[in-house]
């Protein structure tokens, strides 16, 4: 099977890894990975925020649950009181991304830099989630300021990254009827 194919059908969303930092050469290629991603325009209007300081993940995962504990909603609110849910998962690597507000198409264009982020990382065998609560802790301006994220941003999403504490399991079975062809 095609490498880029098999790549794609064994990646899946880690939760556990280990406390062992990603490297740099490793890291300098799943952000190469992110911008060679599509984008609308050929805006390119992403930037990325790599975090690896604990203290600073925490600081997110703490101020993105009381934000989700305020939204209304059930289900987030029931998450942020749980004192043991980190919305990263222990991951040792944490990227923000943002993307310019004013771009054609800035929120398909980060979801595309980050699938290739996941991409990347599986290919050298690197544990990755995508994480979308992480942008409920951005959703105040001086945690923009104080990550350094450009002003005329908005944060979409995260993505961890670590090393895997286990093997990925195996994918959960697939719609298969969700094609229709016109010929």
């Amino acid at each position: 099977m095609n490498q880029t194919i098999e790549t794609i059908k064994n990646r899946r969303s880690v939760r556990n890894y280990l406390p062992e930092q990603v490297k740099n050469d490793e890291m300098k290629i799943i952000l190469e990975a992110a911008v060679y991603a599509p984008t609308g325009h050929n805006d390119q209007p992403w930037h990325f925020t790599v975090i690896q300081n604990p203290e600073l993940i925490n600081e997110i995962s703490r101020g993105a649950k009381e934000a989700m504990g305020k939204t209304g909603e059930k289900w987030l609110e029931n998450l942020a009181q749980n004192e043991n849910y980190h919305i990263f998962h222990g991951a040792p690597t944490v990227v923000i991304v943002s993307g310019k507000k004013n771009a054609t198409t800035p929120h398909a264009d980060c979801s595309a830099a980050v699938e290739n982020m996941l991409l990347a990382a599986e290919s050298m065998n690197i544990g990755s989630c995508w994480i979308g609560f992480a942008a409920f802790y951005f959703t105040n301006p001086e945690s923009l300021k104080k990550f350094d994220i450009p002003e005329e941003n908005d944060v979409y999403f995260g993505v961890t990254l670590g090393y895997k504490a286990k093997e990925n399991g195996k994918a959960p079975k697939r719609n298969r009827n969700v094609v229709t062809y016109f010929k």
